[in-house]
Order: C-alpha cells, then structure tokens, then sequence
C-alpha cells in the first residue's frame, strides 16, 4: 500500500529531462498497456483504443501542429501570461521515443451501454480513467509521461489524418513517453510557477457542496477559516526591504512613496525580496440593487447585465487597460437580476457565481439574508484563491452594478461613522434632486442599522458585489497577495473585511483616488494613501489598473537595483 502511494504522490506530467536515446523496452511498454486496459468503464464498455506512435517522421508532424497551436495560445494570452508561457517548456513530442494516443470511441458497446443512457460524454470520461492509469503504471516502470494538449479542432482534423483516425473516434489524451533522467520534486509547472497545488481542504465537501470537511472533521466555515490564516503583515521583511532602500544606488527617500510601496510589498509577501506582483488578474464583481427603485440613478438596471456582456466581449474600458497592462479580467456574476445570455453555455471568462438576482431594496429592509450575504463573501474567498491557485501574483478589484454607490455610500457611513451628505456622491453622474434623494436613502438606512460583524452589515445594506469583494480581500490576505483596490465601491468593501479580520487591510494597496466623496473617507478609516489622483469615478477596476505599473515598477526597484557596495558607487554617507 505504501509503495502504491508513494508512485502516486511521484507521477508527474514530464515535459523536461526525457532520455531519446534510451528505449522503452516492449515488454515494458506492454504492462503499461494492460494497466490502462485494466481501467474501469461505464457499462464496461471499454471505449478506448491506443495507438503507439514511435515513427520519427510522424512524431516532427505531430510536433509541427503542436508547434502551430503553442503559438495560438500564446497570442491569445495576456502579456505578463505570454511571457511566462514563452519559457515554458510545454510538450516532448520528439524527445520522447514513443508517443501513446489514447482515443475514445462513444459508439462502442451498442446504443443500450449500461450507464451512458443521456451521457454519452461517458465514454471520454471512462477513457480518462484509462489514461490515469496508464500514468501511474508508467511511473512504477520508471517511465515519464507527458500529456499534450495544444489541439484545436483544426489541430485534432490533422491529427485524425496523420494517424488515420475514423471520424467517429475522439482523442483523449496525446501522450509523450520515455525514459527520463530524473523526476521532478514538484510538477514542473508549479515550480516555475505558473500554477499551484489547491490544497486538499479546498476540495472536499461533506454532504452539499460548500460545507467543506475533510473526512473525520467537522464542516468548517469557509470565513472563519481564511480569517485566521490571515497574519499581520511581516514587519521582519518590512524593516529588510527599508534596509535595502536606503544602500541602493539612489540618494535615500528619493523614489517618495514608491519606498514606502516596496517596503508594502515586502511585508505583504513575508520575505524579501517581494516577487514581482505579476501576472495581475482583474475580477469584476457584478450585481443587482433593489435600492435601484428608490431613483438613486438614472440609469435603467438592465445595464448591469448588458455591460457584463460587454466585459466578456472585451469592449470596456477595463478591457481596454486591462489589454494595454497585460492582466487578465475575469467577470463574478454574484448577483445580476437579469438573465444573461451566458447563462446557460459557458463563455470565457465569466464565473457564474450568483447568490440571488439583486438585492432587496435596502431602504425597505434588510438587503440580504445572512446565508446569502455569507455566501457571496465566500464566493469571493474562493475567486481570490483560485486565481492565485493559477499563478497570479497580484489580484486587482473590480465591479459593475446600476445603484451600486448608494449601497457603498451607506456602507462607508456605517463604519465610519460619516454622515450621508458627506460621503454620497453622484456615482454615474445624477443631478441635485437625485442626489437629494440619494442621499436621504442612504442617511435612513444608516440610521435604522444595528450590526455587530461584517455580516450584520452586508445583510442590512448589500450589495452582492461588495460581499464578494470583501471575501476577495480577505483570500488574497489569507494567501499573502497583494489585492489592488480600485474605487468607492472597493473602498466600502475593504471595510467590510477589515471589520471580519482587522488585518487584511495590510495587504491591500490603494490604486487610485475616486471622485466619489465616500472613497476619501473610506481610504483615511483604513489607513490607505491612493497611488494615483486621475478625478476618476468609472468602477470596473479602471484606477486600480492604472496604478498596476507603479506597484510593479516597486517591486522591481528593489529586486534589481544594484546596492552602493555592489556596483563600487561611492555613498555620500560612507
């Protein structure tokens, strides 16, 4: 049993280090055959077939497509993602002396296959299994296995050709295997970090999805677990990176607050010095306000949904930065109240995460319910992990939601204690009488509120996207990441987390100044001087993605920058 695990913990998908020269005994390549035959199948329909590929000339077409499709995807990628990607090494068609295609054939077996009745993705499922264990088997040979997966459809029409594959039968898996000289103390790519391992407890659920539990403990809250993971920022790192600054070969403060912005890093990330914070993924938080009835804005609330397919087809201003600074956007659907098109297939970068459609309007009563409130601040918990589980080094705030500055206004009172007339602003641009009544909405819903956490708080006055902004800060703390704050609206939300865990505030940066009167007051509750002052008020995460290349410019000054001593200068203090 423990030599089955240890084989398990050792497989790795090899890109690197295989041996050309050296065979693959038949023998051995038989075994592993039968290990991946010996699978489990539904129905016991057994829909795979294998075809072992050893021909030179056939492996450098093969390695030609991959070539092709490699170039695709990167043209596809964000800059600071491209780059990573260039020094990737991805595939080992021709380093490896034999290529195994592993196919699925969904018609195997009849029309009456025990289980496949409704799935007929079944069978590539099963086929899957097969594959794993073709892996595993491998590895107990001390053989290396490398999927490929750069095909498109294109790609898989050529493929089908070069192998003289029926039009019927799917491929699975492209695998490349050998000999290797070593194998790996971590999968490749995680040690050249472009992803990392979740850990176990992100996966498991007792019962229902979202009640997580490893098996033998009870079901944990998600928010209480990542509230006590987060640590004050390291004042060791700081005090190292302070250190540093003063030897480089600059007269001493002379970058002004840009010292004070590495020194940030260096604390946020507990060591020094800091990685530069890049990739950089922006999430924009979308969602609904009931509030929207009382005419805080004059805008229709169908434009949330309608500007969320705007995200998505890359035709924001956000995109537009976001295309220019090379990060990524991604779009939360936390609670947008109409359909959108989306719904019901797929699109890139959306994640369908709605708790309800809209909040209720606050001015009549409690926005939300706690669960609801509860599992939006999760929802955003679980985004800020996932994106940093894939290798972004700096997550930046976002949002979209029609009405979405009256909620923020009375969030912003309630933890600073402003009045309304003081911290209500005119969001997408309302006139007095609007402003007015803006106003009065957002004074009685403070004046009626009694909370006691940050729950309390969101549950009285919304909104779904500041719920999930809040849980954002509070993952990227958790996992000691940076999280850029854009406007008003990230502003009211990063007090909410720093009333669920005071010392998330550490690891947040400022982006920019919005023009929006709660964001001031806001910014000085917690502490946070913005980088930029642009008079912008748009949302979206446009600020803060602005303020992106000052954040990253910090942290290269202070990994790169050579010291007086280092580079033989003089210092003017020696």
């Amino acid at each position: 049993m423990s030599d089955f695990y240890e084989v398990l913990r050792g497989r790795r998908d090899v890109r690197s280090g295989f041996l050309p020269a050296v065979p693959v005994a038949d023998d051995a390549l038989r075994r592993v055959l039968e290990a991946a035959h010996a699978a489990p199948s539904v129905g016991f329909s057994q829909p795979w077939d294998f075809v072992v590929v050893r021909s030179v000339q056939t492996r450098r077409a093969v390695a030609d497509l991959v070539a092709r499709q490699r170039s695709a995807y990167a043209a596809s990628l964000p800059r600071a993602r491209a780059a990573a990607f260039g020094a990737l090494k991805v595939e080992a068609v021709l380093d490896a002396p034999v290529n195994v295609v592993v196919t699925s054939d969904a018609t195997r077996g009849g029309r009456h296959t025990l289980g496949r009745f409704g799935r007929p993705e079944m069978a590539a499922h099963s086929t899957a299994a097969a594959v794993q264990n073709l892996w595993l088997a491998a590895r107990a040979e001390g053989l290396g296995v490398g999927w490929v997966s750069f095909f498109d459809d294109a790609g898989l029409d050529a493929l089908r050709g070069l192998l003289g594959l029926p039009a019927h039968v799917d491929v699975v898996a492209y695998l490349c295997v050998g000999h290797v000289r070593e194998f790996a103390a971590e999968p490749e790519l995680a040690a050249a970090g472009w992803a990392r391992r979740r850990p176990l407890g992100w996966a498991v659920h007792a019962e229902r999805y979202g009640s997580r539990a490893l098996p033998g403990e009870v079901a944990m809250n998600l928010i209480d677990e990542t509230t006590a993971a987060i640590a004050p920022a390291s004042a060791a790192a700081a005090a190292e990176a302070r250190d540093r600054l003063d030897r480089m070969t600059k007269p001493r403060g002379s970058l002004g607050r840009v010292e004070d912005l590495a020194v940030r890093l260096a604390a946020i990330a507990g060591e020094y010095p800091p990685p530069v914070p890049e990739p950089a993924a922006v999430a924009v938080f979308a969602g609904d306000h009931g509030v929207h009835a009382q005419g805080v804005s004059p805008w229709p609330q169908e434009v949330t949904a309608q500007m969320v397919g705007n995200f998505l087809a890359g035709g924001a201003v956000v995109n537009a930065f976001a295309r220019q600074l090379g990060a990524e956007v991604c779009v939360v659907d936390v609670g947008v109240a109409a359909p959108l098109e989306s719904d019901l297939d797929p699109v890139p970068g959306l994640l369908p995460r709605r708790v309800r459609n809209g909040t209720a309007d606050l001015s009549q009563g409690p926005a939300l319910t706690r669960d609801e409130a509860r599992r939006a601040v999760e929802v955003g918990i679980e985004v800020a992990r996932d994106l940093v589980a894939a290798g972004n080094r700096l997550l930046v705030t976002g949002d979209m939601g029609i009405a979405n500055t009256t909620a923020a206004a009375a969030l912003i009172c309630a933890v600073t204690g402003a009045a309304a007339a003081d911290a209500t602003g005119r969001g997408t641009g309302i006139d007095d009488a609007t402003l007015d009544r803006k106003t009065a909405v957002v004074q009685a819903a403070v004046d009626a509120l009694t909370w006691e956490d940050g729950l309390d708080l969101l549950v009285a006055l919304g909104g779904l996207e500041h719920a999930g902004l809040a849980g954002f800060v509070l993952g990227a703390a958790a996992l000691r990441v940076p999280v850029l704050l854009d406007g008003v609206n990230a502003g009211a939300a990063a007090l909410v987390a720093s009333v669920l865990a005071p010392s998330a505030v550490d690891y947040c940066v400022a982006g920019h100044r919005s023009a929006e009167p709660g964001h001031a007051l806001a910014m000085a509750h917690l502490g946070l001087d913005p980088l930029l002052d642009l008079g912008m008020r748009l949302g979206e995460g446009t600020g803060a993605l602005l303020a992106m290349p000052v954040v990253q410019g910090a942290a290269r000054a202070l990994a790169d920058v050579a010291t007086f001593d280092s580079a033989g200068v003089a210092d003017k203090d020696a």
